[in-house]
C-alpha cells in the first residue's frame, strides 16, 4: 500500500477519535444550556456559578481538541495536496474507499458516516438550545429593564383613577399608594 494512502488512513483514524470527541463536547453543551436555563428561572445563583465554573474548566480541554483537529485538517491537506479550509468530512467520504468510510474509528460514534449524521443532528439540536437560552436571557433582561424603569422613574406624574372612575393625576412620588 503506498504511504501516503496509509499516512490519510491514519490521520483519518485519528481524526475520528477527535471527532468523537467534539461530539462529547457538543452532547456535554446541551446539557449546559439545559441546566443554565433552569438555573436561571430557579433563580438559583450559588449552583449558576459552580455551572459557570465548571464550563470555564471544560473549555480548556475543548480547546486543546480544536487544535488537534485543526492540525488532523493540515496534515490531510498536506497528504492531499489540498487547502485546508477543503478537508471536510464531505470530502473525505468521497475520497475514502467505501470500506473505510463503514469502518469504525472508534467505540462511540461509529464509522466516518455515522459520525458526519451525528454531528449534524447535534449541531443543529444545538443551535435550537442555544437559541431558546439566548431569548430566554433577552427576556429577563428586557423585563429586569422594565421593573428598574418602573421604580426609579416614580418622579414622573401619571394618571390614576378613583373608584368612580375618574381620572386624577398622580403627582407624588411614592412608590406605592396606600390610598383606598
Amino acid at each position: 500500500m503506498n504511504a501516503t494512502v496509509i499516512s490519510v488512513q491514519d490521520k483519518v483514524n485519528e481524526l475520528l477519535a477527535v471527532l468523537d470527541k467534539d461530539i462529547q463536547h457538543i452532547q456535554d453543551s446541551l446539557s449546559w444550556l439545559n441546566e443554565l436555563r433552569s438555573l436561571v428561572i430557579k433563580r438559583d445563583d450559588a449552583a449558576l456559578s459552580k455551572l459557570l465554573q465548571r464550563i470555564r474548566a471544560e473549555s480548556d480541554s475543548y480547546v486543546r481538541n480544536d487544535q488537534q483537529r485543526q492540525s488532523l485538517r493540515k496534515d490531510l491537506a498536506n497528504a492531499l495536496s489540498c487547502r485546508v479550509e477543503q478537508i471536510t468530512l464531505s470530502r473525505l467520504m468521497a475520497i475514502l474507499p467505501e470500506e473505510k468510510k463503514a469502518q469504525g474509528g472508534s467505540r462511540r460514534a461509529g464509522s466516518l458516516t455515522n459520525i458526519k449524521a451525528k454531528l449534524t443532528a447535534l449541531v443543529e439540536q444545538l443551535k435550537k438550545e442555544h437559541l431558546s437560552t439566548s431569548l430566554l436571557l433577552s427576556d429577563c433582561a428586557r423585563f429586569n429593564n422594565l421593573l428598574l424603569r418602573a421604580i426609579f422613574d416614580l418622579g414622573k406624574a401619571g394618571t390614576i383613577y378613583n373608584p368612580k372612575a375618574l381620572a386624577k393625576r398622580q403627582t407624588d412620588t411614592a412608590f406605592v399608594s396606600l390610598r383606598l
